[in-house]
């Protein structure tokens, strides 16, 4: 892995030590953290706008302007996953309950897949 940048749902403040949130559509904010052979390098946040402006693609677009390429969710809906293969970025399943760093290191580990059809999440809203 050389230099990847992952966004993770955040509860506030975000940062490493912060706990995930489970409704990665409905996140306080996503924790961005850039990462170099197999090293953190940087770490920022950014805030996640109201779900009604621009529905499912608003994080998709705020992920993919930030400059993000892989993603670490514990669901998420066909639209939204959809959107985010489309623009390059990676979806991977993380389990909840867990911090970002923790999540984080699982992803540098290789212990996280790549979120598949089969496992994305349904009802209103996209799964989000």
């Amino acid at each position: 892995m050389q230099t990847k940048t992952v966004a993770i749902p955040s509860m506030s403040p975000g940062g490493l030590e912060a706990l995930r949130s489970g409704h990665f559509g409905h996140c306080d904010l996503f924790t961005l953290v850039r990462v170099e052979n197999g090293t953190i390098q940087d770490v920022s946040v950014v805030h996640n706008p109201p779900h009604s402006q621009g529905g499912c693609a608003a994080p998709v677009n705020l992920l993919h302007q930030s400059g993000a390429n892989a993603l670490i969710v514990g669901g998420i809906g066909m639209r939204p996953l959809m959107g985010f293969r489309q623009v390059g970025i990676d979806v991977y399943f993380g389990p909840y309950g867990e911090t970002v760093g923790s999540v984080v290191e699982e992803l540098l580990e290789g212990r996280l897949a790549l979120i598949g059809d089969h496992q994305v999440c349904g009802g209103g809203g996209g799964g989000m």
